[in-house]
């Protein structure tokens, strides 16, 4: 397992001084990326190689907010490579070791220069080691748009929502999402499946279905298929 400590920020929490889940998000993020640049497979390496990771979706889980000033430690390692897929999980944890969040992840392996699916390479998979799973509830990769979802008014991209790949991050589909939730929505679990790449010049069409407990959000284009479909469980 990789990790690395920190402290939470002031610019990581919300109005009740804790972390938030979008902060929690950037943490996973940031990890696996300090953990593929450290065996020599990061950014610049992948770039080189016309390869790219494109994350499919995200399960986490979050037991505890992180209190401002609390020192954290954030964990992650692959736990299989399938043809052009890694899986991976995360955790964050307290001072004390307590279980704070966690989470499972799908990503696939694309060739930039053609724009689909290849087989992870050799050297990727044998910079890393595999460790066995993080013993959760997994759920479905699957987040279907629910029937009654009703639409909202769309926005555009812009460039604050891309990343290094020029497409929009995957926490800012989490953090679009977020806005529409209920008040004092408090979020346990969040599912993120991820469709297609949205990029600048692009318009989102939002539909929201809320039911008691759980929160679904739907980032369209203008022909209703999904960007990105995003679940918030109490």
């Amino acid at each position: 397992m990789y990790t690395f400590q920190s402290r939470v920020r002031y610019s990581e929490v919300g109005e009740d001084k804790r972390i938030t889940l979008l902060s929690i998000l950037n943490y996973f993020q940031d990890c696996s990326t300090f953990h593929s640049e450290e065996l020599g497979v990061g950014v610049d390496y992948l770039e080189r190689k016309q390869r790219i990771w494109v994350l499919n979706s995200w399960q986490i889980v979050v037991n505890r907010y992180a209190n401002l000033c609390e020192t954290i430690s954030v964990g992650t390692w692959p736990y299989a490579f399938n043809g052009f897929t890694g899986l991976r999980n995360f955790t964050m944890r307290g001072q004390d070791g307590e279980l704070l969040a966690y989470a499972n992840t799908l990503w696939a392996f694309l060739d930039t220069e053609r724009g689909r699916p290849v087989k992870v390479d050799p050297e990727v998979v044998a910079a890393y080691t595999l460790e066995e799973p993080l013993s959760m509830e997994y759920a479905s990769r699957k987040v279907p748009i629910p029937e009654g979802a009703k639409p909202h008014t769309s926005f555009p991209v812009h460039r604050s929502h891309l990343d290094t790949n020029h497409h929009v991050n995957n926490g800012q589909y989490v953090q679009m999402a977020k806005d529409y939730l209920p008040e004092n929505f408090r979020i346990g679990q969040m599912r993120a499946e991820y469709k297609r790449q949205a990029v600048l010049g692009d318009t989102i069409f939002p539909k929201v279905e809320q039911t008691e407990g759980c929160c679904t959000v739907a980032l369209c284009d203008g022909a209703g298929k999904p960007y990105a479909v995003v679940e918030f469980r109490r």
